[in-house]
C-alpha cells in the first residue's frame, strides 16, 4: 500500500464516489462556479474528502468535483483551485492534474480570471492562452521566456474556441500569460517589464496546470476571462471583490462558450 501513488489513491476514491467514465474535464477559476448548473444527472464531491487532496480557501473557488452530463458527455469539473501564494508548493499545485491524468482525463479546459496588460482588452473580454510566460523566478533569475509550444496549448482547441466566439458575437482574442505567485497584485512597473515580455494577461494560477497537464499528454485549451485592468494601466484600484464582479457579469458567455466547445470536442 505504501508504494501507491498519492495521486492513484486520490483517483479511485473520486472514482469510486462518483462513477465517472468520461475524458473530458474542465477547471473553473474565480467566480466561475456555475458552469455545473448546466449539467444533468450531477454528482457533487468536496475537495476536503478526497485523500491527499489539497483544498482552496479562497472565496470564489468552492472547492469541490462535480461529475455530469452535458450533450450526451460525461464531464469531471473541478470548482476552484490551490494557488502557490496560500502556502503550497508548485508541486501541490499540480497534483490534482496528476489525479484527472489517472481519472482517464484526455481533454482538459483550463479557466481563470486574469488581469489585462493593455487597454484595448478590457474586463469581460475572454483570451485563449495561446502562449505563457513563467514570471515567478522560481527555477532561474534569467529573463523569461514565451512558450507557446502545442504541447500546452492545443491549436485545434483554440481554433474550435474561436469559431464558438464568432457564432455567438462573443468578444475574444488570443494572447500571452504571465504567470505570478501573488497574493499583492503587481506594481505599475511591473506590468510595463511584463508587457515588454510580450504578455497580454497576467494572473497566480493557470501555468502549473497547463505544464502538468501537457507533460502529462494532456490535450490543454486555456481560457482567461480578463476581470481588470493591471496595475497602472487605469486609475482604478484593485480588488478581489471586482473580480468576483466581472465574472458573475461574464457568466452567461462563459457558459455559452463552453458549452459549445464541449458539444463538438
Amino acid at each position: 500500500m505504501k508504494n501507491i501513488k498519492k495521486e492513484k489513491l486520490a483517483s479511485e476514491f473520486l472514482l469510486k464516489k462518483t462513477s465517472f467514465g468520461g475524458n473530458t474535464a474542465i477547471i473553473l477559476g474565480s467566480g466561475l462556479g456555475e458552469f455545473p448548473e448546466i449539467l444533468t444527472e450531477s454528482k457533487i464531491l468536496s475537495y476536503k474528502k478526497i485523500p491527499y487532496f489539497p483544498n482552496s480557501n479562497v472565496e470564489g473557488h468552492q472547492g469541490q468535483f462535480v461529475v455530469g452530463n452535458l450533450f450526451d458527455k460525461e464531464l469531471l469539473i473541478a470548482r476552484g483551485r490551490v494557488h502557490c501564494y496560500e502556502g503550497y508548493s508548485r508541486e501541490r499545485v499540480a497534483f490534482p492534474i496528476k489525479v484527472l491524468k489517472e481519472c482517464g482525463i484526455k481533454n482538459l479546459i483550463i479557466t481563470n480570471s486574469s488581469g489585462s496588460l493593455d487597454k484595448k482588452n478590457p474586463p469581460g473580454t475572454i483570451m485563449n492562452i495561446v502562449g505563457h510566460i513563467d514570471c515567478t523566478f522560481q527555477d532561474n533569475f534569467q529573463e523569461p521566456l514565451l512558450n507557446n509550444d502545442e504541447k500546452y496549448h492545443a491549436i485545434d482547441f483554440i481554433k474550435l474556441s474561436n469559431e464558438i466566439a464568432s457564432e455567438n458575437k462573443i468578444k475574444i482574442i488570443s494572447g500571452n500569460y504571465c504567470w505570478v505567485l501573488g497574493p499583492a497584485y503587481e506594481t505599475p512597473e511591473e506590468i510595463k517589464y511584463f508587457k515588454l515580455l510580450n504578455g497580454t494577461a497576467i494572473g497566480m494560477s493557470t501555468l502549473p496546470e497547463i505544464k502538468e497537464a501537457g507533460n502529462l499528454g494532456i490535450r490543454v485549451l486555456s481560457l482567461a476571462l480578463l476581470t481588470n485592468y493591471a496595475a497602472g494601466i487605469t486609475d482604478e484600484i484593485l480588488t478581489h471583490n471586482d473580480v468576483l464582479k466581472i465574472a458573475e457579469q461574464s457568466k452567461f458567455n462563459i457558459i455559452k462558450l463552453l458549452s459549445g466547445i464541449i458539444e463538438r470536442i
